[in-house]
């Protein structure tokens, strides 16, 4: 176990933290994070509209009359429905800034690239049935969830086009007495012409082919990491990668989030339109199913190893741990149970912690799937939520909770004796301690 330590920390950790300090995947990161209060004020007039309690849609109809439910999700469509179009600014905003270069000129420009991409059509079918192709209209679809990825992708290319142009000083450069937003604007204007003409020209190119560009990054590349992300398979790779760069002291979740967390918030979005329709849900491995049926506590649950500090640790060290993580982990914030046993770095723990998020992933997947506990429902729970409650919220049904508890408890009993044989060592540590100075008093 020491000699796989010493090889992950030798070798894979500086990969690893080179990854993880990329300015690309930290602005995919921190771009999408941006959108995230609308999809959380979004998600909440959804639950809303949505509350699983008996003779509430009856009661409300009753009040506000019968179109009350369509009225209470206009704020679900003005959040949502604009995913693309935000994620694509955001991430255009923080490669900016990493470059230290103008962001918000660089998040227009990245707006209008994406905007470009987007066919200005959509198929409208009339009251005959008939099929028919309405022009001059964006697409709505695609300027939320299903435009994340392809947002994605052009806003890091604008960006990179924007800041090569500014940094070789290919600008239009105004008088000093003109006013810095003016100078700023025009100082914009090569760049901004460069990219919209690029875009332009790769949308012609496109258009030669049967596909649109969203169609063609859709099956290309969109389709493989959607099947990748929502699959058993896909997802168990997913959080063993997560776990390990956890272990070598790294944050997996952002890392490996900064790829992966388009796809997730597509599948939510997918879910969440299912939902307001009525149908059934088509995916059960969203954003949901990571934070908050997979973390409990933090990566690698570790709310559990917390309990069990509280419950059965015998050292001081262990118990006083215990005391000071508990209000973090309630709340789904695993770094002072990580670094302070430490998990991080440690073969006592790495067993555990690799493992419980896997055997989580399976009991949640197979569970949902058979349709034994409701799937995330496509609302946007924040992943600091406690658990209980999260459970809940996530899939609008008491069952959510319930195989939380259950996940809690499986969770427990994976790290029950690793985190033994670790008291154990501590305590002996403390009991050599203590008499240790107990000779030192009396010589």
């Amino acid at each position: 176990m020491n000699k796989l330590m010493n090889f992950l920390e030798r070798y894979i950790t500086p990969f690893a933290a080179k990854v993880g300090n990329q300015r690309h995947l930290i602005s995919i990161r921190d771009g999408i994070i941006m959108a995230m209060p609308l999809i959380i004020v979004g998600s909440l007039f959804l639950i809303i509209a949505n509350l699983p309690i008996h003779g509430y849609t009856e009661f409300m109809a009753h009040l506000f009359g019968t179109s009350w439910q369509e009225k209470l999700t206009y704020p679900v469509g003005a959040t949502f429905d604009i995913l693309g179009l935000v994620i694509s600014f955001g991430i255009a905003y923080r490669l900016a800034e990493r470059y230290k270069v103008e962001p918000v000129s660089a998040g227009i420009i990245s707006l209008a690239a994406f905007v470009l991409t987007t066919p200005h059509q959509t198929l409208f079918t009339n009251s005959t049935g008939k099929t028919e192709i309405i022009s001059g209209v964006l697409p709505i679809n695609l300027l939320g969830s299903q435009g994340i990825f392809i947002a994605m992708i052009f806003a890091l290319l604008s960006t990179e086009i924007y800041r090569i142009i500014i940094q070789k000083n290919i600008t239009i450069k105004m008088p000093s007495s003109v006013p810095p937003a003016v100078a700023k604007s025009f100082s914009a204007l090569v760049p901004a012409f460069t990219v919209i003409v690029l875009v332009w020209i790769i949308r012609l190119i496109v258009g030669m082919t049967p596909w649109d560009i969203p169609n063609m990054i859709s099956t290309w590349i969109g389709m493989p990491l959607k099947h990748l992300g929502g699959s058993l398979g896909g997802t168990l790779v997913i959080v063993f990668c997560i776990s390990l760069l956890w272990m070598i002291g790294l944050h997996g979740d952002n890392i490996v989030g900064a790829v992966m967390s388009s796809i997730w918030l597509a599948l939510m979005d997918e879910n969440r339109m299912a939902f307001q329709d009525g149908k059934p849900l088509p995916h059960v491995i969203t954003q949901q199913f990571f934070d908050n049926f997979l973390n409990l506590g933090g990566t690698g649950a570790t709310l559990s190893i917390v309990l069990l500090m509280l419950i059965v640790a015998k050292s001081k060290q262990m118990k006083q741990l215990g005391k000071l993580s508990i209000g973090a982990s309630v709340f789904n914030i695993s770094e002072p149970t990580v670094f302070g046993t430490p998990i991080v770095l440690n073969p006592f723990f790495m067993i555990p912690f690799i493992l419980t998020p896997l055997v989580l992933t399976i009991i949640n997947y197979v569970a949902m799937s058979l349709g034994l506990v409701a799937a995330p429902s496509g609302v946007a729970v924040p992943w600091t939520m406690p658990i209980v409650l999260s459970g809940f919220l996530a899939t609008g049904h008491l069952s959510g909770a319930i195989i939380q508890i259950i996940d809690l408890l499986v969770a427990m009993f994976i790290y029950y004796p690793f985190f033994r044989m670790w008291d154990k060592q501590r305590l002996r540590e403390e009991t050599k301690a203590e008499q240790k100075d107990k000779v030192s008093a009396f010589s």
